[in-house]
């Protein structure tokens, strides 16, 4: 595939993977992408998985045509993108690495090797000529490992963004960009909104054509869409007023309720988007949990606690920074609910979050003698949620 006349793809797409990095379902697959720059001198842009290493080596070759490579340029360290460093300089013994200080560090520990005899360091726009083409090193810690770089080619105007701007799914899927971004980046890089936030303010001063990603498909077209959501999604910002109902129920109580509050929401004319936590995809509520400007938990009270899987579901927002929205309660308990007063706790770590003052509270079922209350309180939780 060509990005442009010069710029060629040599990646590779994945079916065989079920889970990326052991958790996120990827129902279409992934795609582990390399590129390959073709001037007075060749650079190729970061490798893929080991699974792919034949295939991907394939792939360089017959771009090359019989040249040589003279650099290989590795933004990113994680393994799917870094497994065939030493395969590839075992190839092509003249070939120089480029990476950052961190990166050669990581080498080491991965291959036993840093290169030390045939290695560039790169550092903040440090730059490297091709002949018509130069690239310019931007450091990028932290989005989302401590050793990556992205590298601008200002001749073409091509960003190769590492992880930023990727997706799940595999290349020769046609899906929407934006769910499967969206998924990708609060699961992978959303803990990290600060560090992106730095990347983006260095990217606005580069005039960018194409965006390049480690995963995903190259980007030629309404930059600012892709530039847009990352905007939002670093700055933890809701991208529509919604609220997820994520809910964990035994009986079926719990969920019956959770589910007459979305119908009371919508009612009201809310957008509404409900998970069961134990059986959703968890890290697609939790992508919905950032996409929404609000957020209803509903558990039973169990040990004393909230349900596992919505322990789970907690600490995965805890964990990617949950923050800027508002959040309400639905707890369950025939004794002695205590559900709600759990979940606030675990999320009282989190920043900018307004907890509704009202919580719906359910003792056992909602029988017709319990429902007017539970409706009630429902409704007054409605309009906190606005």
């Amino acid at each position: 595939m060509q990005v442009t006349e010069t710029i060629r793809y040599v990646g590779v797409n994945d079916h065989q993977v079920d889970l990326f990095e052991g958790q996120y379902h990827v129902p279409n697959g992934m795609s582990y992408n390399s590129y390959v720059i073709l001037d007075e001198k060749v650079a190729v842009m970061d490798t893929v998985d080991i699974h792919f290493g034949e295939e991907w080596m394939a792939n360089v070759k017959a771009v090359l045509a019989g040249r040589t490579p003279d650099y290989l340029i590795v933004q990113h360290m994680e393994p799917d993108h870094s497994a065939n460093i030493s395969r590839f300089l075992e190839e092509y013994p003249q070939a120089t690495v480029v990476a950052t200080a961190k990166a050669f560090v990581m080498m080491k520990q991965f291959f036993g090797n840093d290169y030390a005899d045939r290695r560039i360091v790169a550092s903040e726009m440090s730059e490297l000529s091709l002949g018509a083409h130069t690239l310019h090193f931007v450091m990028a810690p932290m989005v989302h490992w401590p050793e990556v770089m992205v590298t601008y080619e200002s001749s073409e105007k091509v960003l190769f963004s590492a992880d930023g701007f990727g997706k799940f799914g595999a290349l020769d899927c046609d899906e929407p960009w934006d769910d499967e971004a969206r998924r990708y980046y609060i699961g992978i890089v959303g803990k990290y909104g600060v560090q992106v936030q730095a990347l983006l303010k260095k990217a606005a001063a580069l005039d960018i054509a194409v965006i390049c990603p480690l995963h995903g498909p190259v980007l030629t077209s309404d930059l600012s869409h892709y530039v847009n959501l990352y905007q939002l999604w670093s700055t933890y910002t809701p991208e529509k007023k919604a609220v997820v109902i994520a809910y964990a129920s035994v009986y079926g109580n719990t969920k019956e309720v959770a589910l007459m509050m979305a119908e009371e929401l919508r009612k009201k004319g809310q957008e509404v988007i409900v998970h069961d936590l134990a059986r959703c995809d968890m890290a697609q509520a939790v992508a919905d949990a950032f996409c929404c400007s609000s957020l209803v938990l509903a558990s039973i009270t169990y040990n004393a606690d909230c349900y596992p899987c919505m322990k789970t579901f907690i600490n995965q927002l805890v964990e990617h920074n949950y923050q800027n929205r508002i959040v309400g309660f639905i707890e369950n308990g025939s004794w002695a609910p205590m559900a709600a007063k759990v979940m606030q706790k675990m999320l009282e770590g989190c920043k900018k979050l307004t907890f509704a003052e009202n919580v719906v509270t359910v003792r056992g079922a909602v029988t017709e003698l319990a429902k007017p209350q539970v409706k009630e309180q429902m409704s007054a939780l409605a309009a906190e949620l606005k």
